[in-house]
This record gives structure tokens, C-alpha cells and sequence, in this order.
């Protein structure tokens, strides 16, 4: 049994983390800034901070094994001090709180869209740099703290890694699921482009055995695992429109009606981006340069890295996470 702290731990993937490492007998220390009452039944033990506060972070390294960071802000809008202090200096927090607690491993949760400039990425490795321009604050203060996850790296020391899931989707997403529901329902869900872009997606509980497979790699000594990023997704690549439909039709809402061309979709978020910044408004726009071009743009992956290196093999297929996701709102209704 090992003793794993997880940062982020009341989230949608720290929360998958942490009940796949207590089924199978760790003990699992909960860092994060609420109480979660239904996890912490389970048996986790909670630590209330924020990656912000490195003397309490500190504190809670002491006498754990490995740390899973999965703790920060996402969002395609907003002041770069608040993406800044929790994305990079909160992760240059627990690279700190790893060093000093003397903690042996460390499994970052990243994002693909550190190397992603607006085009297309079409079954790319993780040989391609990061961006050299990023379309949001979100990506960019990712791609900072995984760069300093990775140059922290010290074998026999503290090993690293940095995972990059994709479109994290699965019942209870707080994210994409209800985002996509509430623009369809108010009218405001369009289709980019022609919709025949391909992208990866992963299921949740997918994307946490990912993080307990780097984990354990990473904790044989001097693994070749560390020291590196992966892609992480369901291997299976799918048409935006086509995926878009799917998601909707779990739960009961028909395909989006209306579309709009990549290229007037690009200047729409411009133009709304520079109005948002003039008038400080910290909300969200209706859309962004970010989010047209992820909207019509291939962003699918090689994941050879992360089968060779991490052995990983999806748990859960694609048609039974749909299928889960059905199930859960026939009930709910």
C-alpha cells in the first residue's frame, strides 16, 4: 500500500483518480480547497489548501509516496494572474513540496493543448513542440507548468511525468457535457467549419487509470517512463459533428441546426475577444479564436508512447461510456 496525494482531488478527474486508488488498497490524502462528504466516506483523508499555499502543501507532502497533480483552473477566458498563480506557480508549488517532503514520484496532469497554435493536428506525437503562439491563457500557463514538471526531473530522485488526456467526458463532467446541453437548449450551439474534422476524446475513468499507470511506472527505479509527456485518449478518433450529435442524443437533445464557416467563426472571436478586453469583462465570450479553432480543426493523437511506455489500454470502451451516460439520464428524468 502506498500513500498517494492527489491534488485537485474533489474534481471530475481527481475524484476517478482517488476512488480507483482506494478500490485497490492505497491510501489516497485529498488536497483541495472544499470537503467532498461522498469521497470522503470512501476512507480518503482531506487536507483543505490551495496548490497557491506552498507552506500547506508542503505540510501535506510530508510521508506520501507519490503526488497525482490534477489541481487547476481551466477556461478559455479570464486575467492571466488567476490562470498564472494556480496553473504554473501553483504546480512550481508542488514541484517544491515534492522536493523538500522528499516525495519519489510525481504524475502531472497536463493538457494537449500546450502544443496546439490553432491548426491542425492530425495524429501527432508528442515529438511536436509546444506552441510557439497559444490562442488562451489556460493553455499557455499549462504548457509553462509542464515544462517545469518535466525539467524536474531526477531519476532516483523525483520522477516525473506529464499527461495530456483529451476531451474528458464520462457521467458527472461538470464541463463539456453540461456546456454543450445549455448552448443547444438555448440556441447558441453551432457547428464550425463542415464538422468532418476528426478529434480524441476520453473517457474519465479511462483518463484516471492513465494517471495510476504513470504512477506505478514511474515508481520502478530509474523507469524510462519518466521525464516525458503523453497523449492520453480513447484511441479512436471521431468527427467532431458526428460526436457532438452523440453527446446531445444521451441526453435526449437533438443535433445542432446551425453552422457557421471557420473563417467567420475565427473573426467573430476575435472581434468579441477584443471587445472582452477593453471593457474588462472576465466572463466568458460566446466564442474565441480558442474555441472556432478547436471547433474545426483535426486534434486527434498517437498514443504509442503511452501504450508502450505506461501499458495503457483503455478500460472503458467508447460505446459503453455513451451508453453509461444514456442510463444516467433516463434516470435522472
Amino acid at each position: 500500500m502506498k500513500r498517494i496525494l492527489v491534488t485537485g482531488c474533489g474534481g471530475f478527474l481527481g475524484s476517478e483518480i482517488a476512488r480507483q486508488l482506494i478500490a485497490r488498497g492505497d491510501e489516497v490524502i485529498g488536497y483541495a480547497r472544499g470537503h467532498y462528504p461522498t469521497l470522503a466516506s470512501l476512507g480518503i483523508r482531506w487536507v483543505r489548501g490551495d496548490v497557491r499555499d506552498g507552506l500547506t502543501l508542503a505540510q501535506a507532502c510530508r510521508g506520501v509516496d507519490a503526488v497525482i497533480h490534477t489541481a487547476a483552473v481551466a477556461g478559455l477566458w479570464g486575467p492571466w494572474d488567476h490562470f498564472h498563480s494556480i496553473n504554473t506557480v501553483g504546480t512550481q508549488n508542488v514541484i517544491a513540496a515534492c522536493r523538500e517532503a522528499g516525495v519519489g514520484v510525481l504524475v502531472h496532469c497536463s493538457s494537449p493543448s500546450v502544443t496546439f497554435d490553432g491548426g491542425h493536428q492530425s495524429g501527432i506525437d508528442e515529438s511536436v513542440p509546444l506552441a510557439a503562439r497559444h490562442l488562451c491563457h489556460y493553455s499557455h500557463t499549462k504548457a509553462i507548468a509542464e515544462s517545469e514538471v518535466l525539467a524536474a526531473h531526477r531519476p532516483g530522485t523525483l520522477q516525473t511525468a506529464a499527461l495530456r488526456p483529451h476531451l474528458i467526458w464520462g457521467v458527472g463532467d461538470p464541463h463539456l457535457l453540461p456546456r454543450l446541453i445549455d448552448r443547444a437548449k438555448s440556441g447558441r450551439l453551432a457547428i464550425v467549419g463542415d464538422g468532418r474534422n476528426r478529434i480524441d476524446t476520453v473517457h474519465v475513468r479511462n483518463a484516471a487509470h492513465a494517471h495510476v499507470l504513470a504512477l506505478d511506472q514511474l515508481q520502478r527505479d530509474r523507469s524510462p517512463a519518466g521525464g516525458r509527456a503523453y497523449f492520453i485518449s480513447q484511441g479512436e478518433p471521431v468527427e467532431c459533428e458526428a460526436w457532438i450529435t452523440k453527446l446531445l442524443e444521451t441526453a435526449g437533445i437533438g443535433p445542432p441546426r446551425r453552422r457557421i464557416g471557420f473563417k467567420a467563426a475565427w473573426r467573430i472571436g476575435a472581434a468579441f475577444e477584443a471587445a472582452y478586453r477593453v471593457a474588462r469583462v472576465h466572463r466568458e465570450p460566446p466564442m474565441t479564436r480558442f474555441l472556432a479553432a478547436q471547433l474545426a480543426r483535426d486534434h486527434y493523437f498517437n498514443l504509442t508512447a503511452a501504450r508502450e511506455l505506461l501499458a495503457y489500454v483503455p478500460l472503458v470502451s467508447t460505446e459503453e461510456g455513451l451508453e453509461g451516460l444514456r442510463a444516467h439520464f433516463s434516470a435522472s428524468k
